[in-house]
C-alpha cells in the first residue's frame, strides 16, 4: 500500500478535566475515500477541527503529506482544501466568477485550472449562470470546484449531503469518488447518512467517546479465497440441514439456513445437501450492511 498522505497519531484533546479526543491514530492513502463515523458527541467535528487548525492538539501529531499541522501549520495546510456543510458562495454571480474571485486569494491558479475543476464537478453547462440559479447540490459542486483548485492532496468534507435531495446525494457521491480516483485526492469524509456512507467510502472508522472502536473496509474486490464470512442457504428442509450440518454451527433463517465459512466449504456444503436430498434453491454470501455493523460495534448509539 502506498504511503499515508494523512496520520494521526495519538491525537488527544482535553478540555478542563474532560478529554474529548482520546489518543486517536489513523492514516489515510492517497486516492481513497474515506468515512469517519460516530454517534452524536463522538468528537467528529473536534478532530476536523484539529485537522485544519481551527484547535489546537493537546497531545499527539497530525500530519499532512510530511507536514506537521502544529509545527509547519502553512505547509501543512496548503494541502487541504474543505467545506464545513454548505459552501458559501455570492449568489449574484456566476459560478465562474466565484471561481475567479477565489482564484485571486491563492497563486498558482490558472484559468486552464478553473476550467478543469469544473470539467470533474460536472458544471460545464451552467458555470457561467449566477448561484442563485443552482440547486443545493449544485452549489455543492461548486464548492468542491473551489475547494480542489490548489491541487490540494485532502478534501475535508464535515456533512455534505445535509439538505441534498436523493439525486443531489447521488450526484455528490458519484464526483467525489470520480475526484479521488482521478485526482489521486484523499477524500476525508464525515456524515450521518450511513447508507451513503457504505456508497461513497472506501474505508470507514468509527469513533465513541473520542476514541478509534474499529476501523473497516467498505469496497474491496470481493472476499478472498480464504476468508471466513456468513453464508445463507435457501433451502425446502431447514430442520434437516441444520442437523447435518451441526458441526458447523448453523442456524435456521426464515427461509433456510445460515453460517459462517469460507468459499470452498460452503460449495462443498452445497454438495452435501444435494446429495442428502435437500433441494438447495440458492447460497450467497451475505454480508452485514455498514449500519448493522455500525450498531454493532457502539452497542446501539445512533450516529450523527
Amino acid at each position: 500500500m502506498s504511503e499515508p498522505i494523512v496520520q494521526l497519531s495519538n491525537v488527544t484533546k482535553r478540555i478542563g478535566n474532560r478529554t474529548i479526543i482520546d489518543h486517536l491514530t489513523l492514516d489515510l492513502h492517497p486516492g481513497e475515500v474515506y468515512g469517519f463515523l460516530g454517534p452524536n458527541g463522538s468528537g467528529k467535528t473536534t478532530t476536523i477541527r484539529m485537522m485544519v487548525g481551527l484547535m489546537k492538539l493537546t497531545e499527539g501529531q497530525i500530519t499532512i503529506k510530511g507536514h506537521s499541522i502544529t509545527n509547519s501549520f502553512e505547509k501543512a495546510i496548503r494541502q487541504v482544501g474543505a467545506i464545513v456543510e454548505n459552501p458559501e458562495m455570492y449568489k449574484y454571480m456566476s459560478g465562474y466568477k466565484n471561481l475567479i474571485h477565489y482564484a485571486r486569494m491563492v497563486p498558482g491558479i490558472t484559468r486552464q485550472r478553473i476550467d478543469e475543476v469544473v470539467k470533474l464537478v460536472g458544471l460545464q453547462g451552467r458555470i457561467h449562470d449566477k448561484v442563485k440559479t443552482y440547486s443545493l447540490g449544485m452549489r455543492q459542486r461548486l464548492g468542491v470546484a473551489q475547494a480542489i483548485m490548489h491541487k490540494p492532496s485532502l478534501l475535508i468534507l464535515d456533512e455534505p449531503t445535509n439538505g441534498l435531495d436523493p439525486v443531489g446525494i447521488r450526484e455528490l457521491r458519484d464526483y467525489l469518488r470520480h475526484l479521488a480516483k482521478s485526482e489521486g485526492i484523499t477524500v476525508f469524509v464525515s456524515s450521518h447518512l450511513l447508507t451513503e456512507m457504505e456508497l461513497m467510502c472506501d474505508r470507514v472508522a468509527i469513533i465513541q467517546n473520542g476514541k478509534l472502536i474499529d476501523e473497516r473496509v467498505i469496497h474491496q474486490d470481493g472476499p478472498a479465497k480464504d476468508a471466513v464470512s456468513r453464508y445463507r442457504f435457501e433451502v425446502d428442509r431447514p430442520a434437516e440441514a441444520l442437523e447435518l450440518l451441526a458441526q458447523h454451527s448453523a442456524v435456521v433463517t426464515q427461509d433456510g439456513i445460515e453460517l459462517d465459512t469460507d468459499r470452498e466449504t460452503a460449495a462443498w456444503i452445497n454438495a452435501q445437501l444435494v446429495s442428502a436430498g435437500i433441494k438447495v434453491y440458492g447460497f450467497r454470501l451475505h454480508l452485514k450492511t455498514l449500519e448493522e455493523q455500525f450498531l454493532e460495534v457502539t452497542g446501539g448509539e445512533t450516529v450523527g
